[in-house]
């Protein structure tokens, strides 16, 4: 079967030197080797994630992590900050896991602005948010930077942040944001393979976490600790995703932080310019869209070019490569093109001169 190369919002793309790493030779998880390696990208994941706090490997998707949270962490009641499909579904979850949680709603294409977080930390009832930094299925970006400063306001409130789709794509600085927890899983932005979460968490998170009777036993956030003081996991972890994560540390920092974040503002920039020149608007709001991908209207709102997207894509995958249809409702309605991970502007010049070729067909 012939190879489509990736430019869906995740997973994306795997370059063939994160394969070669990823299939280093077993170690054993419990042996010095383990602790070498998990040792060796420690300082490197600080780094990366601005931060003194030890950083987690969990075997899992980010959901894993994103249930974790919420039974580790929040004991009264729950604020979801939902709009889009992956925040909405965070009230589901709570819900299923039997924790008193309400939402906040944003409309699909708009985003969670603090003024709203404000009015209801006001309230008292919540003692625990939820938020989606980047929310992939509509291309909005969420203000995190000044969200985030709400925190000053209301300490006690534990502050949960889904990065999974800018982790690495742009700048987060997780000390100086002050908030409890950054999590991300490895599929989008990381390029590597789905089935690794990264994550940090505060001093009072862990704190928190120490006093849940019903945190659980995979994704106990205090075992999580306990382990990486040792530069170990709480169980068996996936270690050739261990050994990508290296890999793709060395390349994060041989190209150096900002040239990444740089990059991606590049890459991001070029999709937009393509979108205008074919007539297409973006489906979020002006002011708030994605770095890492980008969500082209089609339909969703009112104005410009709307494609027969299947059919888009099906001249896309004749020419190799696989491009999204738009998420959940906005199937059809909205497509989004990814340029997250390790595209270039050669790689993503590549992909517009056949999006060309392949609407000229369809003309």
């Amino acid at each position: 079967m012939a190879h489509l190369k990736l430019h869906i919002p995740g997973p994306v793309e795997v370059s063939e030197a994160t394969w070669r790493a990823m299939a280093t030779p077993m170690i054993g998880h419990r042996s010095q080797d383990f602790q070498n390696l998990y040792g060796k990208i420690q300082p490197q994941l600080q780094q990366l994630l601005g931060t003194e706090q030890l950083i987690y490997l969990s075997t899992s998707s980010a959901w894993g992590i994103m249930e974790g949270a919420i039974r580790n962490l929040a004991q009264r009641k729950l604020l979801c900050c939902m709009c889009g499909a992956f925040s909405d579904k965070w009230l589901n979850v709570a819900e299923r896991c039997g924790i008193p949680a309400e939402g906040l709603q944003a409309d699909w294409g708009s985003p969670i602005l603090p003024e709203a977080i404000d009015a209801k930390l006001a309230t008292g009832e919540f003692d625990a948010l939820t938020l989606v930094h980047n929310e992939t299925s509509t291309g909005v970006m969420n203000p995190l930077e000044a969200i985030a400063k709400l925190k000053k306001k209301y300490p006690d409130v534990m502050f949960i942040v889904d990065s999974v789709s800018s982790m690495t794509a742009v700048p987060i600085h997780f000390d100086a944001l002050g908030i409890d927890v950054l999590l991300a899983g490895t599929q989008k932005a990381w390029a590597l393979p789905p089935g690794l979460s990264v994550f940090t968490c505060s001093e009072a998170a862990l704190e928190r976490a120490a006093q849940a009777a019903t945190r659980g036993y995979y994704f106990d956030f205090v075992e999580f600790q306990k382990n990486a003081e040792k530069n170990m996991t709480p169980s068996t972890p996936s270690i050739p995703h261990i050994n990508g994560l290296s890999h793709k540390l060395d390349e994060f920092f041989a190209e150096g932080l900002e040239a990444r974040y740089a990059r991606h503002r590049a890459t991001n920039q070029m999709t937009r310019d393509w979108a205008a020149k074919h007539g297409f608007t973006l489906f979020p709001e002006a002011g708030y869209e994605s770095i890492s991908l980008t969500c082209l209207n089609n339909g969703a709102k009112e104005g410009g070019t709307v494609m027969d997207i299947p059919k888009l894509q099906s001249a896309m995958k004749e020419k190799g490569i696989l491009i999204d249809g738009g998420y959940g409702k906005l199937k059809g309605k909205a497509f989004r093109i990814s340029n997250m991970g390790d595209e270039t502007e050669e790689t993503m010049t590549d992909l517009f001169t056949k999006l060309d070729f392949s609407m000229e067909e369809l003309r």
